[in-house]
């Protein structure tokens, strides 16, 4: 029991020693960030370290992307019309397929001793025809007789009505003999078209001329019924595109419009397309609309099935005024921007009305006059007419910004900071006041947000700490 004792002291005392060299990393670092631990990422005077970018022109699109699936242009299933067993299976996967091509081949046997049956009962037909010819011709002479002997009175009435009817019997029974020859001829044509349905050769007229075998479902010797599918086809020469439109986007779009499209198993590949087919209504349960959109495949690089990502472009506009997205802030329930004022070393505030967003870039339709450098780090520490500092950390091509340090034309009479404080981002404590009113004020640098140092970064990072944590590390 002791021993256990003793081992969880070790443990609790191991983890103490752990916490404290934390606390004290973390201090060191929140005093290499430059913002002496003070709360809010501030500089000594109450400045925020912050970094800019120019407000510049160029052109926005306003791009919506929907998602879908590939699918053929034309898919169809070959399966017999009769059942059978599958003698022959001509093409597999991935073969190609002209109109009218042998694909398989049924068991013929019991069609074609149909095709015969049919065949002799039509010869049977027929020589009943000759044989009702036979004997119409015997009672027309009869029939003749009796009539001669009838006009010399030899013959009875009786014996004339007699003759009469048998001639009309056998016209009667020539007339069934006919039909039956035209029945067995349909029944044999019959016979000969499910003699036909064995060898199973698809035919189109739509589409390419050429399709490939996409699936194949039997194999040689199955036994197969009416309508089993055998393969499917499929016309990959062009694809169709399958998105859901919200219905927000539904009224803009509209047939003919030009799409791009990208598949994630190509990469940055890009293939155009067009709107071809779009939905009447919107789907109550998604509130969405099928729009079918057809891309060219002439390489066969795009496979039915593939998850795809559209582009749609609404509008374009050149030569807008545009800033970076990450430099919109909302004060006070409206958007805007932090103007970066070299001259006071302040930060203003303008209120924007936006138009298109475009990825890293949202155009300004108002203020149209709007200039200068809008900051991009450390926007959601200042406030209208708050003190900025641009640290060197924030200009990558080395230019000197407001970093803190005193300005170049300061006259030599004027103090200078400690050695061992001049790359700390602390500033001078005298040098607002022994600054000559005259001295030109530092330059802003514009810091792209993506080129931005590891200071910078940790600068920010250091922004968003707790002013607790902050106060910890200035007192270690």
């Amino acid at each position: 029991m002791k021993k256990l004792i003793f081992v969880a002291l070790l443990l609790v005392a191991a983890v103490g020693v752990v916490l404290w060299q934390v606390n004290v990393r973390r201090g060191e670092l929140a005093d290499a960030s430059g913002g002496a631990g003070r709360p809010g990422g501030r500089m000594a005077g109450g400045a925020t370290p912050v970094a800019v970018a120019p407000i510049n022109r160029s052109t926005v699109r306003d791009l919506q992307l929907f998602t879908g699936t590939l699918l053929p242009r034309e898919q169809s299933v070959v399966s017999p019309k009769i059942a059978g067993r599958l003698e022959q299976l001509t093409v597999d996967i991935g073969d190609r397929v002209t109109s009218g091509q042998l694909v398989a081949v049924l068991d013929d046997d019991e069609y074609a001793r149909q095709v015969e049956m049919a065949q002799a009962e039509l010869e049977v037909a027929q020589a009943n025809v000759e044989e009702t010819i036979s004997n119409r011709g015997l009672i027309a002479k009869e029939l003749e007789r009796v009539q001669t002997l009838r006009q010399s009175k030899v013959a009875s009435e009786a014996d004339l009505d007699v003759a009469l009817s048998q001639a009309r019997s056998v016209e009667a029974r020539h007339r069934v003999a006919l039909a039956q020859v035209d029945q067995r001829k349909a029944a044999l044509r019959a016979a000969e078209i499910r003699r036909s349905y064995t060898r199973i050769a698809p035919e189109w007229t739509n589409g390419a001329d050429v399709r490939v075998v996409g699936e194949r479902f039997v194999n040689q010797s199955d036994m197969l019924r009416a309508h089993d599918p055998i393969v499917t086809l499929l016309d990959v020469s062009v694809m169709t595109a399958v998105v859901a439109v919200t219905e927000r986007n539904y009224p803009r779009i509209h047939l003919g419009q030009v799409v791009s499209v990208q598949a994630d198993a190509l990469g940055d590949q890009t293939f155009q397309g067009r709107v071809v087919r779009i939905a009447p209504v919107v789907r109550e349960r998604s509130r969405d609309a099928r729009v079918e959109i057809e891309i060219d495949n002439a390489e066969s690089l795009l496979v039915p099935g593939m998850f795809v990502r559209t582009e749609v472009e609404f509008a374009r506009r050149d030569d807008a005024l545009v800033v970076p997205t990450e430099a919109v802030v909302r004060r006070q329930e409206q958007q805007g921007v932090f103007i970066a004022d070299a001259d006071s070393g302040t930060a203003r505030f303008v209120p924007l009305k936006l138009g298109i967003v475009e990825r890293e870039m949202v155009e300004v339709l108002e203020p149209a006059d709007l200039s200068g450098h809008v900051v991009v780090l450390g926007q959601h520490l200042l406030e209208d007419g708050g003190k900025i500092i641009i640290p060197a950390a924030a200009n990558p091509d080395g230019a000197s910004g407001n970093s803190g340090k005193e300005p170049a034309s300061k006259p030599s009479g004027a103090g200078k900071p400690p050695a061992d404080k001049q790359n700390t981002g602390e500033p001078d404590q005298n040098s607002e006041d022994s600054a000559p009113a005259d001295a030109a004020p530092p330059a802003i640098t514009a810091a792209p947000l993506g080129h931005l140092s590891q200071s910078a970064r940790q600068l920010a990072a250091s922004a968003d700490a707790s002013p607790a944590a902050h106060e910890r590390g200035a007192r270690q």
